[in-house]
């Protein structure tokens, strides 16, 4: 059996991405070389720093050292400042090099999965890169023809048709083809996870599925013609499902998963249960749940929360959903890792 090896991009170095991964690290302990190894992508001088913040005391060597059970695979040398809890050209360009080398690193079978720590997407871009995040850029960076994003928080389980594009431009979006894209790609990673027989329910792109044209025509003309031809084909599907109505039933238990029409339909109910703020500090105290990427020829995770600039630097942060974007991964690469280990 192969000790899977993850590759961490451990985001815009402005925000809790290095606090969250090195937490990660501590209090994986004893299961580092056993069960899994890690290499970390990102600042050299950070990344140790954040190492000892998070009162870690044993050497991390870079990535030639194949066999520690965590390594350094350092970015780009900085061109200008970094200044914690600020959007900068340099955070973005740091977060786009470490996505790009950790890809590379497992694209060449070095590691196994990828699990991203949070960049922000205005860094991104004012450093140069056009991309809505890092769904789009892992696209491009795997040659990726089709993907869709899915967040899990345990059991609750939402891909989405669409994600950052416009709410306006959303409908256009909606084509058949895609539609049943995310569809194939979430049934296909339900049964990767274990599901024999994945339930699926499609939520409703207009108030009450459209109550019969009254609030629009998509969900008449396009979803449910899809959908039946689907249940025709013996598939175990249900929609189109009004919004204010699915996620109660996929809290439930009646579905295994639930492909949302866009970004925010399928975001707030998944966050809703994982996040939990202090109100009287009105800071996080739970930042729970795991983004995965359909459709790519790799596994890749992620946590489910952005960079937090507000906290970041405050050794506070939850490393939460890091560990369960690790574990997701672990679970998702069970059929490589089980592959006898070469003696040659």
């Amino acid at each position: 059996m192969i000790t899977p090896t993850i590759a961490i991009s451990t985001g815009d170095p402005a925000g809790i991405g290095p606090e969250i991964t090195m937490k990660a690290v501590r209090q994986l302990g004893p299961r580092l070389g056993k069960d899994l190894k890690l290499v970390l992508v990102g600042d050299p001088g950070i990344l140790k720093a954040a190492a000892q913040d998070a009162g870690l005391s044993f050497p991390l060597p870079d990535v030639d050292a194949d066999e520690a059970p965590v390594r350094f695979l350092p970015t780009c040398a900085p061109q200008g400042p970094i200044r914690v809890g600020e959007v900068t050209a340099e955070g973005g360009r740091q977060a786009y090099d470490a996505v790009v080398k950790a890809t590379d690193f497992v694209m060449k079978g070095l590691a196994q999965a990828i699990v991203t720590a949070p960049l922000n997407k205005e860094a991104l871009n004012l450093a140069g890169y056009n991309f809505a995040g890092h769904t789009e850029l892992l696209a491009k960076l795997t040659g990726a023809r089709d993907s869709a994003m899915m967040l899990a928080h345990g059991d609750f389980r939402v891909s989405h048709a669409t994600t950052h594009v416009a709410l306006e431009d959303v409908p256009r979006r909606l084509t058949k083809a895609r539609i049943l894209r995310v569809i194939e790609l979430t049934r296909n990673a339900l049964k990767q996870m274990g599901i024999e027989e994945p339930r699926i329910a499609v939520a409703a792109l207009n108030p009450h599925a459209g109550e019969g044209g009254i609030f629009g025509r998509h969900d008449i003309d396009v979803t449910a013609p899809l959908i039946a031809d689907l249940q025709g084909r013996g598939w175990n599907i249900s929609g189109p499902i009004p919004g204010d109505t699915v996620f109660v039933k996929l809290r439930g238990g009646a579905y295994d998963a639930v492909v949302a029409m866009y970004h925010d339909q399928g975001h707030i109910p998944v966050k809703l249960l994982g996040f939990s703020v202090d109100p009287a500090t009105g800071l996080w105290t739970a930042l729970s749940g795991v983004n995965v990427t359909l459709g790519l020829p790799i596994v890749r995770t992620s946590v489910d929360h952005g960079t937090a600039f507000d906290i970041a630097g405050k050794g506070c942060a939850s490393a939460n959903s890091m560990l369960e974007a690790i574990e997701m991964a672990l679970d998702l690469t069970k059929e490589i890792t089980l592959q006898p280990a070469s003696t040659s």
